[in-house]
């Protein structure tokens, strides 16, 4: 997974606002705050609270 550093800071979770980082041996970009998992495909975060995982 490939996500430039400039952009991680400024992607934040949809649902409750906090930073997101890079999980990269899973793909996914874990929430900070709520701890919601977004999956990046294609090396494209997919920031929807419906496809995210709810640890």
């Amino acid at each position: 997974m490939k996500i430039d550093d400039w952009l991680l800071e400024i992607l934040a979770c949809p649902a409750c606002k906090s930073p997101l980082r890079a999980e990269a041996e899973a793909e996914e970009l874990a929430c900070t705050g709520c701890g919601r998992l977004y999956p990046v495909r294609d090396d494209i975060p997919v920031l929807l609270v419906d496809e995210a995982r709810t640890p």
